[in-house]
């Protein structure tokens, strides 16, 4: 699920349970690469995943200080919970959600 300005707060500050936010752009190489990863984690997990594109939505990537992407943070409850920065491996990606 792509979100925005515009939902972002409904689909991801106002969740109760995890939710992990892919912070990515279109053009960023290491972003499409982990993609198809990404997408792997919302059909084998039960958590909520989503998208932001940073050049889309500037001021969220602002206000969660993401300065390098692809950027992954986990929210729990509607507060940042657990956050990395750049590729890493899908073990990995689950480990953040647990």
């Amino acid at each position: 699920m792509i979100v925005d300005n515009n939902n972002f707060k409904s689909e991801v500050e106002d969740s109760k349970g995890f939710v992990f936010v892919d912070f990515y752009a279109d053009w960023c190489g290491p972003c499409k690469m982990m993609s198809p990863i990404v997408d792997e984690l919302s059909k084998e997990t039960d958590v909520k995943v989503v998208k932001i594109n940073v050049d889309d939505s500037p001021e969220i990537a602002q206000k969660y200080g993401i300065m390098s992407i692809p950027t992954f943070i986990v929210f729990k409850d509607g507060e940042e919970y657990k956050k990395h920065i750049g590729m890493c491996e899908k073990d990995y990606l689950l480990e953040l959600i647990k």
